[in-house]
């Protein structure tokens, strides 16, 4: 380690590595100005400390909100170090210009975990202050917001200006995740922001992205308390950006179905599978059943522990990934015989909080909008349009219903006994999904009787309606709203199909 750094200001909510990084530069000859807890740390492990108030010459107050935020701090942070006047000003004012500063902010984010009442008290004020005002003059100063980077800048035979720049631009990532974690706190009224401010810090570097060429990041949102990142990886390879989605696909759709026993299988960000049973092994096994061929390669989530049982079952397939409150020891056993599946422990994801706002970039800019949350329960105010559904048929088009809105659109879903038939999705008319749902349903279930149907917006035209009944479907939950609603309507009664009208669509892009 060749540099020398002369005059340094310290002032860290977080003090790992602090000591160990700052006492080979004091060896050296560095001079350090440091505040309350920093302080205190410093000089209770060796070191010599100039209290922050000895440069400013003005006690800290307030129970420490004011202390570095004063012009003898700050003329030192910000005067250009090949500028003559700059430099007489400080020499009037008998200050030296720092050359490294070191500073992380007040954990705001944990106070928010734990639920603080206050948290006022953790928004920090001069911390983002003289980090920014330090970043700004990169071409001096050596700015260090991440214990992370102690080591790197201790083992560097120099700083130049292109390293000190990386260092100034990360403290700038750090500061604006800090205030739109606040803002986003703060701001309960979720769409009317004049300007989208996301708080998400780096979780994992990607092997790649949907495809090989592609590189991908993995943030995690700084604001949620859990997440998919929260879940422990039993075994398996590495989770892929794919993985990833299609995972968030299937916990999204099972959490639907709260306290009802369920299993989900997912391909392609598409429900391909979902089983709903008061007896788990069940549950499971429609889900499995409802379409083996599609299955194939899925990832499965379920909200109930699994068995050694369930274990063996899901071995006899080749699945991406395997997700649950639970995994026994047993069923870590016998999934251990294929080390390649990714087999996740997630207690958390009966609880899951759905994304109160969804963000998606467009070319030039972004989309945001708030999540499709339903409701999925029996609305008595649904227009029932035929005869009055039994609870089991209820149950039934609730099932496909849930399902319909987690399908990308066009979609429809065919459901009985809480078991998925046949699903059609991403098609450019309905029509087709329609088709694409009755033929898996005959080639996979060409037995079942009186299956329900649910579509995800309405029918355009009553051309859907008559390989509905043809089917064998008595039941049709939908949104209507078609210009058509009247030939649909009469379609569907000439033909003995039943119609629930919601008036809510579950348009999925």
């Amino acid at each position: 380690m060749n540099t020398k750094f002369k005059n340094a200001l310290v002032s860290v909510s977080d003090k790992t590595g602090l000591v160990e990084f700052l006492k080979p530069l004091q060896q050296q000859g560095l001079r350090i100005v440091s505040t309350g807890g920093t302080a205190k740390h410093l000089k209770e492990n060796g070191l010599k400390v100039i209290d922050v108030s000895e440069q400013t010459g003005f006690e800290e107050v307030m129970d420490g909100r004011v202390k570095t935020l004063h012009p003898n701090i700050h003329m030192a942070i910000l005067a250009r170090v090949n500028n003559d006047q700059d430099l007489a000003t400080l020499a009037s004012y008998e200050l030296e210009p720092f050359d490294l500063i070191v500073g992380n902010l007040y954990p705001f984010e944990q106070a928010l975990r734990n639920s603080e009442k206050d948290l006022t008290e953790y928004i920090d004020i001069g911390g983002p202050s003289f980090l920014r005002a330090a970043a700004k003059n990169y071409q001096s100063i050596t700015t260090l917001c991440d214990p992370g980077d102690y080591n790197r800048v201790l083992n560097l035979e120099s700083l130049d200006e292109s390293f000190r720049q990386k260092m100034a631009a990360k403290v700038f990532r750090h500061v604006s995740s800090y205030d739109a974690l606040i803002a986003s706190t703060l701001d309960t009224a979720d769409l009317n922001e004049d300007q989208l401010c996301i708080a998400a810090e780096h979780f994992k570097t990607l092997r790649y992205g949907e495809n090989p060429q592609q590189q991908a990041n993995w943030y995690r949102d700084r604001a949620s308390i859990e997440g998919i990142h929260s879940a422990s990886i039993l075994q398996g390879k590495e989770l892929s950006y794919n993985n990833i989605l299609d995972l968030d696909a299937a916990i999204s759709t099972l959490s639907l179905f709260e306290q009802q026993t369920t299993a989900v299988a997912v391909k392609h960000l598409n429900p391909c599978g979902v089983g709903s049973d008061s007896d788990p092994d069940q549950a499971l096994e429609k889900c499995l059943s409802a379409d083996p061929k599609s299955v194939f390669g899925g990832i499965i989530a379920l909200n109930f522990p699994v068995s050694k049982k369930h274990a063996e079952r899901l071995s006899q397939l080749f699945v991406e990934c395997i997700i649950a409150p639970e995994i026994s020891k047993e069923a870590q056993a016998v999934f251990s015989k294929k080390p390649n599946v990714r087999v996740m422990n997630w207690p958390g994801i009966n609880q899951v909080q759905l994304n109160s706002a969804k963000i998606r970039t467009v070319i030039g800019g972004y989309l945001k909008q708030t999540a499709d949350l339903g409701p999925y329960h029996w609305n008595d105010q649904w227009n029932v349009l035929g005869d009055k559904p039994s609870d089991a048929v209820k149950q039934d088009l609730l099932t496909a219903w849930r399902i319909v809105s987690s399908l990308k659109s066009n979609a429809i879903s065919i459901v009985k006994s809480g078991q998925s038939l046949g699903l059609g999705m991403g098609q450019v008319n309905r029509v087709d999904a329609v088709a694409q749902a009755i033929d898996r349903m005959k080639h996979f279930h060409p037995k079942v009787q009186s299956p329900v149907l649910a579509s995800d917006a309405f029918f355009p035209f009553a051309d859907s309606i008559e390989p509905i009944a043809e089917a064998g479907i008595k039941w049709v939950i939908q949104p209507g709203g078609s210009i058509r609603d009247k030939e649909v309507i009469s379609m569907a009664n000439d033909l003995g199909v039943n119609l629930i009208l919601t008036g809510q669509r579950h348009f999925q892009h």
